[in-house]
């Protein structure tokens, strides 16, 4: 009989912290899609803005060569980074 209820006591509490971990998770993937989308959006709107700059200063393939030889940049950076 107190084997039985030890048991469901037992079962109760794995799935409360089951659950509590399935929160964790699909928070940290939430926060980590948000902050993407986030990162994504910034970077479109940093290019353009920089392209225009540019572009005012510069006929628009400099500024196009200018700005893609900065990705280009940043992209071998993040290789280098992630290789590491």
């Amino acid at each position: 009989m107190i084997s039985a209820l030890m048991r469901a006591a037992a079962t109760v509490s794995a799935a409360r912290s089951l659950r509590a971990a399935t929160d964790k998770a699909v928070n940290r993937v939430l926060l980590a899609l948000g902050a993407g989308a986030a990162l994504a959006v910034s970077a479109v709107c940093l290019t353009f803005a920089a392209f225009v700059v540019l572009e005012r200063q510069l006929d628009a393939a400099s500024a196009s060569a200018i700005v893609g030889g900065v990705w280009g940049i940043v992209g071998v950076a993040g290789f280098i980074k992630m290789r590491r």
